[in-house]
């Protein structure tokens, strides 16, 4: 009668699950100072101690390896509800600035999620973004959806649009946003440097909520212009 494996494979997971972690963060810190192409599967494995056929068996490919460490720099940082309580509490506009305001302080904190997420957007290949986009989609790592049901409790966004959609415009133009803020400071050669400095970045978010709460904010207590036009008093 053969031996029964669960004993042997329940001792393996735990090393196993080890050795991945140690994986992905050697992995991040190679990916975020040499960038996606240039950062090397050997030259990891040399820094771990480990066959490159490890890494392998564990992530399948390069491109598997870098979604590993982009899920994980992603789920490293914080979401839209992890504002301070006071924050919260001013509303949903007023915690988008606030992250906005936080973007290149964070980057000082620990820069290196900030990196591989600016690798993930725009330096992997398409197949790859597919993949991080589905990863995006799928597990709403930044907990867009109840931050938007955050704004629709306080009265602060629009009723007439799906919430939905609304998601999809607050990750995809917070994303943009973000990511140009942050270029200046890593990645300088990736998009035209715009200079100023602190002043232009607070008018540069000043104009991104105005333009943003005209797109999707409540208009409370004001009539639609059509009806207005309708109550003006008759001549005579």
């Amino acid at each position: 009668m053969a031996a029964p494996r669960h004993d042997h494979e329940s001792h393996d997971r735990p090393r196993s699950a080890v050795k991945r972690a140690r994986i992905v963060e050697t992995a991040l810190r190679q990916f975020a100072d040499r960038g996606y192409h240039a950062a090397r599967v050997d030259d990891i494995a040399a820094e771990l101690g480990i066959a490159k056929g490890s890494i392998f068996q564990h992530f399948g490919s390069k491109e598997g390896l870098f979604l590993a460490v982009y899920k994980r720099a992603v789920s490293s940082l914080s979401a839209y509800l992890d504002a301070p309580e006071a924050m919260r509490r001013r509303g949903f506009f007023a915690t988008l600035r606030y992250w906005l305001e936080r973007t290149e302080h964070l980057i000082h904190e620990d820069w290196a999620p900030y990196r591989v997420t600016l690798l993930g957007n725009y330096g992997t290949d398409l197949s790859l973004r597919r993949e991080i986009n589905h990863f995006l989609v799928s597990q709403d790592p930044y907990g867009t959806t109840a931050f938007v049901r955050f704004g629709l409790e306080r009265g602060e966004i629009r009723r007439d649009i799906d919430p939905p959609m609304i998601v999809s415009m607050i990750d995809w133009l917070m994303e943009r946003f973000q990511d140009a803020l942050l270029t200046e400071e890593l990645d300088p050669g990736l998009f035209r440097r715009q200079g100023g400095g602190a002043e232009r970045t607070k008018a540069r978010i000043d104009q991104f909520i105005r333009l943003l709460q005209g797109a999707i904010g409540a208009t409370r207590g004001r009539a639609p212009r059509r009806d207005r036009k309708s109550r003006r008093p008759a001549s005579g």
